[in-house]
């Protein structure tokens, strides 16, 4: 089976093959680890400051001396107001944090610190990063600006063929097809009352006849047969985001890997829950009463900051009753193997079906 192509080249990989930027569940080691597998690694920092950017870059260059990528959100930051919405979330957390023991940090959404992608190129420049990735939008024309004179491959995401000529149109030079299996948050930007929900079947190919950039899938990549599906489709690249969460390198606590073992099929859902964003996960009950207690969900990134200490503290306790469980359709059987060890087990199937 042939690996080598465009992608590989501007990666510098082996593979073709993307570890998925999962904040909160990625770590240095689990890039390192996809890096020196001959993949893409890639290190989540959407939305951390500069400095907590800078040290995770720093902690993976001690890990691997392969290339890895950056992924950033790419978004406009609302302006701060203390709507009637955010305090009605307030007192529903606090109170279900005092309900289950839970503890809640009760804070206005005045009080929290945002941090922009613009304050982060500045760090990954310093840093040497020449591979970036992002999602939720698109670089404005100064960052664009920044990136090419730094000399970075920018990799886009896109839910739908329109996001992914508008990336295009601006010189991204590869673009993730998120189809809607895919666990976690949501790439889309063109549309925001009308949510893309284009499955991986039907959107790769539509992307690749598109446009002329690299397309890569991602989107129920869990094995040598869905890869080799996606190739027929079109894809030049594969990103492998859910199969990895139960790994060894992974932050995801006990609780969180074994639901993900037992996820059936229709498992997951689409949320906005816990972010305010729109994120595939896992169904529990902490979206059911939400659900249920029909509150108005505030905008990214505010639901996600009031949620924060809550979801910490359930996940101190091991408790997946009451944190994201982000989570693809084809999230079920999640391995508690290294990822090198799951990368080379999907590398090994693809080319046996070659």
């Amino acid at each position: 089976m042939k690996w080598l192509n465009e992608l590989t080249r501007l990666f510098q990989t082996d593979y073709p093959i993307v570890q998925a930027p999962m904040l909160g569940v990625t770590t240095p080691a689990m890039v390192a680890a996809a890096a020196d597998s001959g993949c893409l690694g890639s290190l989540a920092v959407g939305g951390l400051s500069p400095q907590r950017t800078a040290e995770l870059i720093r902690s993976t260059r001690t890990l691997t001396a392969r290339p890895f990528a950056v992924n950033l959100f790419v978004y406009e930051i609302p302006p701060a107001t203390e709507a009637t919405e955010a305090a009605k979330m307030r007192t529903w957390l606090r109170h279900l944090a005092a309900e289950h023991g839970l503890a809640y940090d009760d804070k206005p959404v005045s009080a929290f610190t945002h941090y922009s992608y613009r304050e982060q190129l500045p760090v990954l420049a310093a840093e040497g990063i020449t591979q970036v990735s992002f999602t939720f939008g698109m670089m404005d024309d100064e960052a664009l600006d920044f990136c090419r004179k730094q000399g970075m491959v920018l990799t886009g995401t896109a839910t739908s063929v329109a996001e992914a000529q508008a990336l295009e149109a601006k010189g991204v030079a590869v673009i993730v097809a998120q189809g809607i299996e895919a666990g976690g948050h949501r790439g889309a930007f063109l549309e925001p009352e009308r949510l893309p929900e284009v499955g991986s079947f039907a959107l790769i190919p539509q992307i690749a006849d598109a446009v002329r950039c690299p397309v890569i899938a991602a989107g129920g990549i869990k094995d040598g047969r869905t890869l080799r599906a996606a190739m027929m489709l079109g894809a030049a690249g594969f990103q492998i985001g859910s199969a990895l969460v139960a790994s060894d390198e992974s932050l995801a606590v006990p609780a969180y890997k074994q639901t993900l073992q037992a996820a059936k099929d229709t498992d997951s859902c689409l949320t906005r829950a816990f972010s305010g964003r729109w994120a595939r996960g896992l169904r529990n009950t902490f979206m059911e009463q939400l659900d249920q207690a029909g509150l108005t969900v505030p905008a990214y990134p505010y639901q996600n900051s009031l949620t924060t200490a809550f979801r910490a503290a359930a996940q101190q306790k091991d408790d997946a009753r009451w944190f994201n469980l982000w989570a693809g359709q084809s999230a079920g059987g999640a391995e508690l193997l290294p990822v090198s060890v799951i990368l080379q087990r999907i590398i090994k199937e693809a080319e046996a079906l070659a």
